[in-house]
């Protein structure tokens, strides 16, 4: 068995939070909460702190942070400088946030050498090059994904080399909206869209599912996690959520990872890979299931799938505007500020707008996921929309 370990967990409040520490808790004698971070959730902050009183506590919210601060009586960190800290002092590192405020802590993490259980897709879609190349210089560290498609991928693979495989296969829900007619998105409204058939997710991450946003992230995340080729990664729409991903191999076999669609199996695989723990969780009852079904995605329908891969063979900078747009724009729509189309036009918009730049460096980066920022929050001011 493997020493003990103490976990950064960056995102505690969120559905990914909370599903690490049921597995934190499930596993006490392997591991400890050396520390939780958040947005500006002061409450569920609140009560972690007094379930797990040694934990050290960060808010991005500085005035969330002041607010938590009086009701704990500990010290707590703030803003950006705040999770730089608490990355650097811990032996694994769960980076649960959402949005690009992940990609710093990962590479920080990376700079100290830590083992990092990677949950924040956007650390990978907007600085890929950036993270490989820092992965390179710091052999010590390690990244193990966490989301679902990534983990079943990371397992099938089992340690092969990529040039054994011919193609990887994502699978996703198809969301919401999979049997929809396409004349009638213009209809979605806010309940429609949060309405997911499947996963119980934040907000973000299920209008993400709604527009297959989330899949076209997962396309460039999987590109730079296993070097594979844009060509050689497929999306599959397979309603049930059984089968996390697959794995074709040049001999044609095919191997895929199944399981129940609970967080918890790949969460706690990242963390303890290459062993495989015992997990409270729901057994698969294959009689039960019946049946598996498999469909082609439909891209004239979800254009933020299409968008997400011209974004990624181009490289650069036009995945980090890619995803900021969508960050801005999916929050619009949240508020409905805008229709549920307006999402892919939007995204659009912004890649159009802003020029692109190769030889990326942080510096690079960072600019771009501001510029496309400003430039979706015009497009959302300037767009004329009835609300629902």
């Amino acid at each position: 068995m493997s020493e003990f370990e103490s976990v950064c967990l960056l995102g505690a409040s969120g559905s990914i939070g909370c599903s690490a520490l049921d597995v934190i808790d499930q596993h006490k004698e392997r591991f400890s909460l050396h520390s939780a971070a958040a947005h500006s959730n002061v409450q569920k902050m609140a009560e972690i702190s007094k379930k797990y009183p040694n934990a050290k506590l960060s808010l991005f919210d500085e005035n969330a942070a002041l607010e938590l601060q009086r009701i704990t009586g500990k010290k707590v960190l703030a803003g950006m400088d705040g999770l730089l800290e608490l990355v650097s002092s811990c032996d694994l590192v769960l980076n649960g946030l959402i949005g690009s405020v992940g990609c710093e802590p990962t590479l920080k993490a990376i700079e100290h050498g830590k083992k990092i259980a990677l949950a924040n897709k956007e650390t990978l879609v907007m600085a890929g090059e950036i993270i490989k190349e820092a992965l390179q210089k710091n052999p010590a560290a390690q990244i193990t994904p966490v989301d679902s498609e990534h983990n079943a991928i990371f397992q099938c693979l089992a340690g092969r080399g990529t040039l054994e495989v011919e193609n990887l296969q994502i699978t996703a829900s198809g969301g919401p909206f999979r049997e929809w007619p396409a004349e009638k998105f213009s209809e979605i409204t806010l309940k429609d869209a949060l309405n997911h058939p499947v996963w119980s997710m934040g907000k973000k991450i299920t209008i993400d599912s709604a527009s297959m946003m989330n899949k076209g992230l997962e396309v460039i995340e999987a590109h730079f996690l296993f070097d594979v080729p844009y060509e050689q990664i497929k999306v599959v729409v397979h309603p049930q959520s059984i089968v996390h991903s697959l794995v074709q191999f040049r001999d044609g076999s095919m191997i895929a990872q199944l399981g129940a669609p609970d967080m918890r199996i790949p969460i706690l695989n990242a963390m303890t890979f290459p062993e495989r723990l015992h997990l409270d969780t729901k057994r698969l009852n294959l009689p039960e299931i019946q049946k598996l079904t498999f469909f082609e995605p439909d891209f004239k329908k979800f254009p933020c799938l299409a968008l997400a891969y011209e974004a990624g063979k181009a490289g650069g900078t036009r995945a980090a505007v890619l995803n900021a747009a969508n960050e801005i724009l999916v929050n619009a729509f949240l508020q409905e500020k805008i229709s549920f189309t307006d999402i892919p036009k939007g995204i659009e918009h912004c890649l159009n707008k802003i020029e692109e730049q190769s030889n990326v460096n942080l510096e690079k980066i960072l600019s771009a996921d501001s510029l496309a920022r400003e430039e979706a929050k015009k497009y959302t001011e300037e767009v004329c929309f009835k609300p629902f």
